[in-house]
């Protein structure tokens, strides 16, 4: 084990800090070494921090400033009201992604049966998020990813979510004729050539959960076209994609037969999730 200098938790965040250059990266690493919340480092940044702890601490700055995404270090990513676990099979939830969460929870009723599906579940953020906020849904999440379905299965069993079933298979294609009131799915949305794909955590996260042919629209097009064959009447498509996707999305939608066609924008002010409603009469 490498020899790391007596210091105080104060010392060794100011050294990671800087090292890092961000105070929340280091914090949150820290925590994770020491098995203790944020909170607690403010009543504690004078203690000693353990030769064990520091050198496992250095090892985890290691690899954040290497660029290993935060998430996939500690294994962990807060989402909603849970703390879900994630690994490289899954793509990190982002705390945008709850918007596509709150559209749904409108179109869904408080108290009685309904019907979900989640396109491409990967951690399981979305459709735990739905099942847990309707306790009377019956949310079904597919995912082409056996990794990944095996994530989300032990986050819903971790956090006792019991209503979602789970099927592996791309898309609808497990699904048979099965129905819904509501669809909602956070696609690959980015263009296969995007530059983006190779810089930040975007390196290290599932390319199959953000690239989607040379437009972008390859899955997207894919969901909108068979969504109707698994909706009911009546029922809400709604799913997340790139901020400058907006008017393609809502075309497609309405060249699928979708009416009430809308887009919704994030807190910055970006397009970021669509829907649309399959009408009462076909």
């Amino acid at each position: 084990m490498r020899h790391v200098p007596s210091q105080t938790i104060r010392q060794a965040l100011a050294e990671a800090t800087q090292q890092l250059g961000d105070r929340i990266d280091a914090e949150i690493l820290l925590c994770h070494v020491l098995d203790k919340p944020r909170s607690w480092l403010i009543a504690h940044v004078d203690d000693a921090l353990l030769p064990d702890c520091a050198a496992a601490y250095a090892l985890l700055l290691e690899q954040r400033e290497a660029g290993k995404p935060v998430a996939y270090i500690t294994g962990r990513r807060g989402f909603w009201s849970f703390d879900l676990e994630v690994t490289p099979a899954t793509l990190i939830p982002r705390p945008e992604t709850e918007l596509l969460v709150e559209l749904a929870l409108e179109r869904l009723p408080i108290d009685r049966t309904c019907r979900v599906l989640d396109l491409g579940t990967g951690s399981g953020a979305i459709a735990m998020a739905i099942a847990h906020e309707r306790p009377a849904a019956q949310v079904t999440a597919t995912d082409a990813s056996s990794d990944a379905l095996g994530v989300a299965q032990r986050n819903a069993r971790r956090h006792h979510i019991g209503n979602i079933s789970f099927f592996h298979g791309d898309w609808f294609a497990p699904l048979g004729d099965k129905r819904f009131d509501v669809i909602v799915s956070n696609p690959p949305y980015i263009e296969s050539s995007d530059p983006h794909l190779q810089q930040g955590d975007l390196r290290f996260e599932p390319m199959s959960a953000l690239a989607s042919g040379i437009d972008g629209f390859d899955d997207i097009r894919r969901i909108v076209r068979d969504a109707g064959l698994h909706l009911l009447p009546g029922g809400w498509l709604l799913f997340e994609h790139g901020w400058q996707q907006g008017d393609t999305v809502r075309a497609l939608l309405r060249d699928a037969g979708f009416v009430d066609l809308s887009t919704a924008r994030d807190l910055e002010q970006r397009d970021r999730v669509s829907l649309g409603r399959l009408p009462q009469q076909l």
